[in-house]
């Protein structure tokens, strides 16, 4: 006959293979003896008792013992929501709350929760794709969760938020998506509340509209201390820029190298606090390589995925704006990729790039000078990758320049590769490469033109 520990570790390994949270009611209906091994180890075998819409949550709860709770659903039945109730009365043993479709008629199930505290709940994710979503209850949880580690709301509204995140002293990963304006929270909350985040590791901040901003009007000086998170390694965020200004004033994290943000279109870019972030980072001081994609619907400026020699570690920063038109991209994008960008100096090659299904369109009025705009805080450049398209517009600029400008544009220029087939670019197009080429010899300065298929 097996020993029990021999028992424990066939057990251990079939459950962790099975990846069923109901997997151990299996093992528990073989024998007595199996029950009892299973039952008496229910930390090692991490045993969890799922509650579902289908499913008596009160008669299940009375048959098995006193085990962690999940409770996972999607449902706006009757009967769902009441045994949805009936599994978050246990506030005690709620390990884990996953909601793909938050309804109307859930979160005034929410409301009939009483307001205690979840003291073992470590995973919350309450997801929404309703436009004019009723905002959860502020008793919700009872706005404490101590043992919190990964929260995920979508299109969620919570006023209670802020002092539900000043309870999640062991929060992991933050991520706040499709935050809708009357979910707002105002940076200088935010940070608040990160200030007691000390294990954070992921922030997503990703707001629905640009009316999700703070007062302009209400615009602060940098604060003389910071906030520190002394684990955060990835940053994501999606709003307008002050939002990002007063938040980035305020902290510091020596471990961040994943930074993605976008921006809503917007008349002016003043961002002179997260150059000085990103600055404070040190991560990006060196990069040699940048990418700038135009989407139909945005502009994205990316230093791709690179080893960092210090940490060893990949380092990503991305910064997109939510623009349709392409004269709007090109002049946005001018604005951030201007002389106070921290790694706009070391930059060696720039490659311009199209979505693949995306029809190429640049209106004939647009102004050359956007294009001359965006090329010149590029000094050490000294490949340039455009794809035909781009070429055309670039070579218009690149033409009338003048003796003086042409030195002035892109100094450390050497090859200029253009994508596409060569018999179809425009003889002017050529004609200016050349013009352009020929200049550049005459102020020793050369450049090649490389044309690829």
């Amino acid at each position: 006959m097996l020993p029990d520990d021999v028992l424990l570790e066939m057990a251990t390994f079939y459950i962790d293979e099975d990846r069923d949270l109901d997997g151990w009611q299996k093992l528990v209906h073989v024998c007595r003896r199996w029950r009892n091994v299973v039952f008496a180890s229910p930390h090692r075998l991490n045993l969890q008792l799922l509650c579902t819409n289908k499913r008596p949550v009160k008669k299940m709860l009375d048959i098995w013992p006193a085990l962690p709770i999940v409770v996972s659903g999607g449902y706006d039945a009757v009967d769902g929501i009441k045994n949805t109730i009936a599994a978050l009365e246990h506030n005690d043993r709620i390990r884990k709350i996953d909601f793909e479709n938050v309804s109307d008629q859930l979160l005034e199930g929410f409301a009939a929760v009483p307001p205690h505290p979840f003291p073992v709940l470590t995973f919350l994710r309450l997801e929404s794709s309703y436009e004019s979503l009723p905002v959860l209850p502020e008793s919700f949880l009872g706005a404490s969760v101590p043992h919190l580690q990964y929260l995920l709301f979508v299109g969620i509204a919570f006023p209670a938020l802020p002092k539900l995140l000043l309870s999640a002293h062991h929060l992991v990963t933050l991520r706040l998506w499709d935050i809708p304006h009357s979910g707002y929270i105002s940076p200088e909350t935010m940070v608040t509340c990160l200030s007691v985040m000390s294990s954070v590791t992921t922030l997503h901040l990703r707001f629905r509209s640009p009316r999700s901003c703070p007062n302009r009007a209400r615009r602060r000086p940098p604060p003389l201390t910071r906030v520190m998170l002394p684990a955060l390694t990835t940053l994501s965020f999606k709003g307008v820029s002050e939002y990002l200004e007063g938040l980035v004033s305020q902290i510091d994290a020596p471990l961040l190298h994943k930074v993605d943000i976008v921006f809503f279109n917007q008349l002016v870019f003043d961002i002179p606090q997260l150059y000085q972030f990103i600055d404070r980072l040190g991560k990006f001081e060196v990069p040699t390589q940048a990418d700038i994609v135009f989407f139909e619907d945005s502009v994205l400026l990316t230093l791709p995925d690179s080893q960092s020699a210090w940490t060893g570690k990949q380092t990503r920063l991305a910064l997109e704006i939510s623009s349709g038109e392409p004269d709007w991209q090109t002049s946005s994008l001018a604005q951030i990729c201007g002389p106070s960008f921290p790694p706009i100096y070391t930059l060696e090659r720039l490659n311009v790039l199209e979505k693949k299904d995306w029809p190429p369109y640049w209106p004939d009025d647009m102004e050359s000078t956007q294009w001359l705009e965006l090329l010149q805080p590029f000094t050490a450049v000294r490949e340039l990758h455009l794809p035909e398209t781009v070429a055309q517009r670039v070579a218009l600029v690149l033409k009338g320049l003048p003796l003086e400008g042409v030195r002035g544009v892109l100094p450390t220029l050497r090859s200029i590769f253009i994508r596409g087939p060569s018999g179809k670019l425009p003889r002017s197009v050529k004609e200016a490469m050349n013009q352009f080429v020929t200049a550049r010899q005459l102020s020793s300065h050369p450049v090649t033109v490389h044309y690829q298929e």
